[in-house]
């Protein structure tokens, strides 16, 4: 059963994430540095190694749920990565994702702060992806009604 891939992708490093093949667990897998890797390669790469069917880009909203100027950055980048994958990359809100990693790892922001949490932000990111589709499975299986259908009363 193939995997999804999770992808936290910042200026300097991209964190990945990779889910169990049952999709329901993500873990932590890699930081990639941009300015020692070619991320494009490695991310396919991983799409191969772990035989990923999907690939979960996390979007970071501003916290009024506009779009700024990272999320353009995020934008173009997962266009030019839609050009080399052949699998399907789908944005997911990212919004507080940084600050739950910082409290699984137990590290607090400040300054000094160098605990790279790239991978651990992109799992958050991932799990909430797959917490949902677990959700909307079970609702869905709960009514009997596909995702937007509305059950009626008989």
């Amino acid at each position: 059963m193939a995997r999804s891939i999770g992808l936290d992708i910042g200026g300097r490093r991209i964190g990945v994430a990779v889910s169990d093949s049952s999709k329901m667990i993500a873990r932590p897998v890699e930081i990639i540095d941009r300015r020692r890797v070619n991320p494009l390669a490695r991310i396919a790469e991983l799409i191969a190694e772990f035989e990923a069917d999907e690939v979960i880009v996390g979007f970071p909203y501003n916290a009024d749920g506009s779009i700024g100027e990272q999320a353009e950055r995020v934008q173009q980048f997962v266009e030019v990565l839609r050009a080399r994958v052949s699998v399907p990359l789908r944005y997911h809100d990212e919004r507080f994702s940084t600050g739950a990693a910082l409290e699984i790892i137990g590290a607090r922001r400040r300054k000094n702060h160098t605990t790279a949490d790239d991978d651990i932000a992109a799992a958050v990111i991932l799990q909430r992806y797959l917490d949902e589709r677990i959700e909307q499975a079970g609702q869905m299986n709960e009514t009997g009604c596909d995702e937007g259908e509305r059950p009626t009363d008989t």
